[in-house]
């Protein structure tokens, strides 16, 4: 099946080999998705201030209407599933409208779908398995206070790679860090954003 990946920042979306823009090796939210889903789909990542969107005209704010206009663009280019996350960044509104889009079925758009929102940012994510961070950064990470709670989680995670011995860039670490995480653990430690996404993409 193909599925179509949408989400915002360039360290989700992951590693790239050249100037071309070819991708590496799956970054850090294909490789989550990957490990949660547990099936071999075609997966292809677009971000989600791609231009060339398909316009929505219906009722709902801001950003139910940008998942509805990407569930209605990837229905138009033939994907099976959407997967599809944004950061919360403070606005708890956000995840209202991003479930609101998750549960609303329409003909015109893809049926199968992970709609979600990271709390507060997707970095946070990276954050919850210090020994999956100690063994990506190699050298010992104490357990981080709780993911979901730190403002500025991206610079927490600058600040631990700057103060190993790793010359990773923060896209190759966190694919790492995605690689090796428990993934049950971050459940449990990001129970607002990670717990219903990692649902949402084991029912597809």
């Amino acid at each position: 099946m193909k599925a179509l990946i949408v989400c915002e920042g360039k360290h989700e979306r992951g590693v790239t080999a050249d100037d071309s823009g070819e991708q590496e090796r799956p970054g850090a939210l294909e490789t989550i998705v990957r490990r949660l889903a547990q099936e071999q789909h075609q997966y292809t990542l677009a971000s989600v201030r791609r231009d060339g969107i398909r316009a929505y005209h219906g009722r709902g704010k801001g950003f139910f209407k940008r998942a509805m206009r990407w569930l209605l663009q990837a229905k138009d280019e033939g994907y099976d599933i959407l997967v599809f996350l944004i950061d919360e960044d403070g606005e708890r509104e956000r995840v209202r409208q991003i479930d609101e889009a998750q549960d609303l079925v329409r003909d015109d758009c893809v049926e199968r779908r992970a709609l979600g929102v990271a709390i507060r940012r997707f970095d946070a994510w990276m954050l919850a398995d210090e020994q999956a961070l100690t063994s990506v950064l190699g050298c010992s990470v104490p357990r981080q206070r709780s993911p979901e709670s730190i403002r500025d989680p991206k610079s927490t995670c600058e600040g631990l790679r700057d103060s190993s011995p790793s010359d990773k860039s923060l896209s190759e670490m966190y694919a790492a860090v995605a690689d090796a995480a428990d993934l049950d653990l971050l459940s449990a430690r990001c129970r607002g954003g990670f717990k219903p996404f990692a649902e949402r993409v084991h029912a597809l």
